[in-house]
């Protein structure tokens, strides 16, 4: 009999990692769509590095939200993170700032919503 062997790994990051503030970034996005929309189909993405944010993905809500909603979201939420300081090369008042979000494809939305239909959920 062969034995199999696994390889498992993990990632663990702290509190200020780009990928943990990225998903804080999407969460905060989400939570906004969500907060009058219930319905809302929310794929937003987010990469962080020095001075820079960009948010990109595809949205389909009845929360109509404007470039300037979501970059406001973006700063605010890097601010309240505690990145405020030019000092640390990453600044919430003056970073730039990437807005990449668009409506869902009529396609994908389709496909989701006969998704749903179909399942009953």
């Amino acid at each position: 009999m062969s034995k199999v062997y696994r390889t498992f790994t993990s990632e663990s990051v702290t509190q200020g990692h780009p990928d943990k503030v990225a998903d804080i970034i999407s969460d905060a996005i989400l939570d906004a769509y969500m907060a009058n929309d219930k319905n809302s189909h929310v794929a937003c993405e987010t990469c962080v590095t020095t001075d820079f944010c960009m948010v990109f993905g595809e949205i389909t809500s009845n929360t109509d939200l404007s470039k300037d909603d979501i970059e406001k979201i973006i700063r605010d939420t890097i601010i309240e993170i505690g990145y405020d300081n030019p000092d640390l090369e990453f600044d919430g008042h003056s970073c730039d700032v990437a807005n990449r979000l668009h409506a869902q494809s009529q396609d994908i939305n389709q496909g989701v919503d006969r998704g749903d239909e179909e399942t009953g959920a």
